[in-house]
């Protein structure tokens, strides 16, 4: 394929400038139209049992990890195969040859070494034009000794760098006290999941199967055994922890060969007792392809139930779309079902319709309600009551969709029903408050934020502190109710809220791009605590959101937003996820007669698509901010829906 052939797909999404540009009014037929067409679209993606689950998008990154996990344990598709390099070879930018971590964006190293290695291992020509475009972008950017530390691990099992160009990640961390500045209850639940089946892979320096025997050579600019710089140094503190961490690896042959075993042998038990059957280890890509290859490297044949669970989970994650194919980062069921049903109950008004019941039903099965988790480490007492965002994660449900569902419940028309699964999650909810009186999305206080500079953290993500966007869905759940504690936890929820905000207006979206996200998030969980919509505070976030309404009516804000906080104001074109966000924002705060959001519904109604829902190639959200990104499929069909029918509700039109 060539560069010139590569704009095709980037082309087709985006469409023309003026797309989405001819609104017409937003008159309650129209209005009526688009919400009944979109709730037919909605229902009709339910499935049998009452739960829905779309697509979950990750950049290239994932599907190019799946093609080297094939060769790593040596288990080669090539049928699939060749549909995940189709998938690849669409998505390379033609512009810079390289990949980047969400549509548009700009290239990204890491990303893109690890693209390449997979088109190669796949059997792409390295002379032909779109591998030397990639190539050469590669070595411009420094080349592949300059990629992340997780690519360089990659890197190091296939033989493509000596070890010493990764972190120390010795399997005796999970030996190490509580009293120690590093252990594993003092990161987060997608650190530690990772951490320790790489630190198995480490231990025993797995080495790849890779039966072509393929490398990527070409793509450093010195020999990388010949390399000194594998470690970029970002500050004073980091550059003394890299001096302590370098020193450590020297001396790792000294550790006795009993501690090491004992050692291997509890990491083992650590990942295999979280494994989680045929919904993966975290319920995670990367921490499920580690447990699956640290398996084999432990001595676990294909027909051990461990290894075929594993290798299960990973296909289950896998998307075939015919001609192309691609593996997501994880399942959203909870999460999409919540929020579908969240969706039809607005636009029933307010009054669950049988669709949303089963979903209901659904979710309501899958609360934890047990003391099983690891957040118990630092709330030994507290009862369980939350809900995990995948088919199955006991082990690591989230206050995030906690919050959306226990809400969903307790607005559902029938309290009484789900008394005792509201008043778990509460109570729960309540134990998980941080101490600075924000919400994380999995644990509380997280916040040893020094442990950020060790060289293995160079993604900056090794931590799960309070954000603004979790902190509001909790706010907004114990708004809502009455329980020992609550008023207490409101009260340091708003301070915290209130301390959050950005000079300018609005609130950083740690889990949706990005300030429109936590923007709407903040002003609705105000509402629902009642707060006073007209104080000046939450009124410069109001006049944040009118500032950053694009000509055609809508809402946008890609990712570089992440890199760049000052590109929230410019991106280039309106989505109908965002503007539904920044509508429902608008909404919470009294704003539904204005002119802003009288144009951000015709624009809804302007770019539906014939078949009820709208779509948008823009990606949606950080999985860690600048580091990897996603597309939430569902965004497009239930976030417009609840913004048409919260406006209609607020409004009386289309009555």
């Amino acid at each position: 394929m060539t560069l010139a052939r590569l704009t095709a797909y980037k082309d087709e999404q985006l469409g023309s400038p003026e797309q989405g540009g001819a609104i017409r009014q937003a008159s309650g037929q129209s209005l009526n139209r688009a919400i009944t067409a979109a709730e037919e679209t909605l229902i009709g993606r339910q499935f049998p049992d009452g739960h829905w689950c779309f697509e979950l998008e990750g950049d290239c990154t994932i599907t190019a990890e799946y093609i080297l996990m094939l060769h790593f344990m040596g288990e080669l598709d090539a049928e699939l195969e060749g549909k995940m390099v189709r998938y690849l070879r669409a998505r390379q930018d033609p512009e810079h040859g390289g990949w980047p971590l969400y549509f548009g964006g700009h290239f990204d190293l890491s990303c893109s070494v690890k693209a390449y290695f997979a088109l190669k291992l796949a059997g792409a020509d390295p002379g032909e034009p779109a591998m030397v475009a990639a190539r050469e972008a590669i070595l411009a950017h420094g080349g592949a000794a300059k990629t992340n530390v997780f690519t360089r691990f990659l890197l190091a099992q296939y033989g493509q760098i000596p070890w010493r160009g990764v972190p120390m990640v010795p399997a005796e961390i999970v030996l190490l006290p509580t009293w120690f500045p590093f252990h594993l209850s003092k990161v987060s639940y997608w650190s530690r999941t990772v951490m320790v089946p790489l630190s198995i892979l480490y231990t025993l320096r797995a080495r790849a199967r890779n039966p072509k025997r393929i490398g990527i050579r070409e793509l450093f600019t010195t020999p990388p055994e010949r390399e000194r710089d594998y470690f970029p140094v970002w500050s004073w503190r980091n550059r003394v922890f890299l001096t302590l961490e370098r020193t450590g690896a020297l001396a790792e042959p000294l550790i006795p060969k009993r501690v090491r075993e004992r050692a291997v042998h509890r990491a083992a038990h650590w990942f295999i007792e979280r494994l989680n059957g045929e919904n993966g280890l975290g319920g995670i890509f990367p921490a499920m392809v580690y447990a699956y290859e640290a398996l084999s490297h432990l001595g676990y044949d294909r027909a051990h139930p461990y290894r075929i669970q594993a290798g299960r989970a990973l296909r289950h994650l896998v998307v075939d779309r015919g001609e192309e194919a691609y593996c997501q980062p994880c399942l959203s069921p909870v999460w999409d079902t919540a929020l579908a049903c969240h969706a039809l109950t607005e636009s029933a008004g307010g009054r669950p319709p049988a669709a949303a019941v089963r979903g209901m039903d659904w979710l309501k099965a899958r609360q934890v309600v047990g003391t099983e988790g690891d957040w118990r480490a630092d709330n030994p007492r507290l009862t369980g009551g939350g809900w995990f965002f995948q088919y199955d994660n006991a082990h690591y449900p989230d206050l995030d969709d906690t919050a959306m569902v226990a809400g969903l419940l307790n607005r559902s028309g029938d309290s009484d029903r789900h008394e005792a699964q509201v008043e778990h999650a509460v109570q729960w909810v309540v134990g998980m408050q941080s101490s600075n009186g924000g919400f994380g999305a999995f644990n509380a206080d997280n916040t040893r934020y020094y442990l950020n500079e060790i060289p293995f953290a160079d993604h900056g993500a090794l931590l799960d502190p309070p954000t603004s966007d979790v902190t509001a869905r909790c706010l907004g759940l114990l708004a809502q109710v009455s329980h020992p504690g609550c008023d207490d936890a409101l009260r340091r929820s708003l301070a915290f809220l209130k301390d959050a905000q950005e000079p300018e207006g609005p609130w950083f979206g740690r889990w949706g791009t990005n300030y429109i996200y936590g923007t709407w998030s903040v002003l609705e969980a105000l509402a629902e605590a009642g707060v006073d919509m007209n104080q000046d505070w939450i009124q410069r976030a109001v006049r944040w959101l009118k500032t950053v309404q694009r000509p055609d009516g809508g809402w946008g804000e890609e990712n570089d937003s992440y890199f760049r906080p000052e590109r929230s104001r410019h991106a280039r074109r309106s989505t109908s996820f965002q503007t539904a966000w920044a509508l429902l924002g608008l909404l919470a705060a009294g704003r539904g007669h204005s002119t802003a959001v009288r144009a951000g519904v015709d624009y809804l109604l302007a770019t539906q698509e014939p078949d009820g829902t709208w779509r948008d190639p823009w990606f949606t959200a950080p999985g860690f901010p600048r580091v990897f990104h996603l597309k939430y499929h569902g965004y497009t069909h239930y976030f417009p829906l609840l913004a048409l029918a919260r406006y209609r509700s607020h409004t009386g039109r289309g009555a």
